[in-house]
């Protein structure tokens, strides 16, 4: 007989911990061998691919029909790739270039990717859409602001996934792509109308469902006109009423981390645990580096929930059991294909034409050739975390046809500047030729505006190159983003590597690259 048993195993087994180290503690071992069903990997989790590799080995050891869980979004988040950034275009990019087999694609890499490090399942893809340019958490996560693309894209990549028998776990319900706040750090409000959610947020969710999707992930966001009582992680109406019953999910609810401050910030995350029992999660998610305390805190306080009468045992058994199916769904086998294909020059010069002012950014170079990079480092959101970006990530690791131009752009990297940090350059305009700027999200931190406001008051020549979600044009014009990328990944970055080489000098010809369109636009 095992230690735990009874309703306090079914309460195990509806909490996915994550934990501290880049080895298995020998407590989430030892819980896997008695009653927990899933536990999750994170960046601070990652020490090396090898490392990880043998971390995802070591838990599936552990208990072999277990759900061993990985963040990985194949793009600007990505946990699988976090030492070096991820080899995939990441969302924004593929909803611009509009081809669905791509994504597809890109979704089966994905898959066999986190199958060959160990893992079964991923917390992807992100279903929301960024109708909101300055959301602070979403941005190229998503696969763009239409719902009708989202929604054919999130499908392609959950098909493209499953085909290798991992899981996918779309996020965040019913849609976090209009808010204004990190549900890490606050809860977000969203005061739509149900109409709104029902056209804008929900068509993604419902492709994801018909897609076979076999787990669904909440947000942490307040929804008053659907629920004006409980973020929809704790809402009844929301889980219950819109996504089992309006959209027919039949699969596990995934809360999203119950450690954000948008769950439980003033309640505590044992309550909150039992917040989303009630409101209808099957399968908890705790966050990072959980201790064996913790869980058993929460184990308590869940059980005492049934004791006092506000959770009812049926929930308890219902959400266990949700929890054994998902996790004796898709593939217990790992994966022959132990890495990514690698990108070709065809693929990247793809990407290159999917960026928004790839002409007028040519026109530039070729009048400012061998120009020097300013690099803006602003603070990354807690989602995606420190995993190198870009250019910077591309040059670091660069793709076999691009390590002469990897070099090349690493020499004419002069400085980099966050917001601790002041400009680093007299601004006088006869000091440069020409200046490239290369940022992310750069609208929404006001030391990098004050920056670039400087430089363009000082009557320097400056590229500005966004790698992130830029901001809403205003009369067809960004302030804040000459060339807009919409992914920072180490791909996105290794095809903005490609479109700089042409300021090089010997590169500054009339060249156009194989698959780039004349305006800049999606092939």
């Amino acid at each position: 007989m095992s230690a735990l048993d009874g309703l306090a195993r079914e309460v195990r087994a509806t909490l996915m911990p994550g934990f501290s180290g880049h080895s298995a503690p020998e407590w989430v071992l030892r819980a896997l061998r008695d009653g927990l069903l899933s536990v999750c990997v994170y960046g601070g989790n990652v020490r090396d691919r090898a490392q990880l590799s043998a971390l995802g080995g070591e838990l599936r050891a552990a208990a072999p029909g277990a759900l061993v869980a990985i963040d990985e979004e194949g793009g600007e988040v990505t946990r699988l790739h976090y030492l070096e950034g991820a080899p995939y275009p990441g969302a924004a990019i593929l909803g611009r270039i509009g081809d669905l087999s791509y994504t597809e694609e890109i979704g089966r890499h994905v898959g066999g990717d986190i199958l060959a490090s160990g893992f079964n399942l991923t917390l992807a893809p992100d279903a929301d859409v960024n109708s909101n340019p300055s959301n602070p958490v979403i941005g190229t996560r998503s696969f763009g602001e239409d719902p009708a693309t989202v929604a054919q894209h999130v499908a392609a990549w959950v098909r493209g996934l499953r085909g290798t028998g991992a899981r996918a776990c779309p996020k965040h319900f019913p849609g976090h792509g209009d808010t204004a706040q990190d549900s890490h750090l606050a809860l977000p409000v969203v005061d739509a109308e149900p109409a709104v959610v029902e056209a804008r947020d929900l068509p993604p969710f419902a492709a994801a469902v018909a897609a076979g999707a076999e787990a669904i992930m909440t947000s942490h966001i307040l929804l008053p006109r659907l629920d004006p009582e409980a973020p929809a992680t704790f809402s009844r109406p929301i889980l219950q009423g819109l996504l089992r019953e309006r959209l027919g999910f039949e699969g596990a609810i995934v809360s999203d981390a119950l450690d954000m401050r948008g769950a439980s910030g003033g309640i505590g995350m044992p309550e909150s645990a039992v917040r989303a029992l009630v409101a209808g999660c099957d399968l908890l998610c705790l966050g990072t580096d959980t201790t064996f305390e913790q869980l058993r805190e929460i184990e308590e306080h869940v059980l005492a929930a049934v004791r006092e009468g506000r959770l009812a045992e049926a929930r308890v058994l219902e959400a266990a059991e949700r929890v054994r199916s998902l996790a004796g769904s898709g593939s217990r086998e790992t994966s022959a294909e132990q890495s990514p294909v690698e990108p070709s020059a065809e693929e990247v010069a793809r990407i290159v034409a999917s960026f928004d002012g790839v002409a007028a950014a040519r026109d530039w170079l070729r009048a400012h050739p061998a120009s020097t990079v300013l690099r803006v480092d602003a603070e990354a959101n807690m989602a995606v975390g420190f995993a190198p970006w870009g250019p910077f990530a591309a040059a670091a690791h660069p793709l076999p046809h691009q390590r002469a131009a990897a070099r090349a752009f690493s020499e004419r990297v002069s400085a980099r500047v966050d917001a601790s940090s002041p400009m680093p350059w007299p601004l006088r305009s006869d000091a440069w030729n020409g200046l490239i700027v290369i940022g992310r999200e750069l609208h929404r931190h006001e030391f990098a505006r004050d920056g670039v406001d400087a430089l363009r008051e000082a009557g320097i020549p400056v590229l500005l190159v966004e790698t992130g979600w830029p901001e809403a044009p205003e009369a067809d014009r960004r302030r804040y983003a000459d060339v807009a990328c919409y992914g920072s990944s180490a791909l996105a970055g290794a095809a903005l590597l490609e479109l700089l080489r042409q300021s090089e000098p010997g590169e500054a010809g009339d060249a156009r690259e194989p698959g780039d369109t004349p305006d800049g636009g999606a092939a």
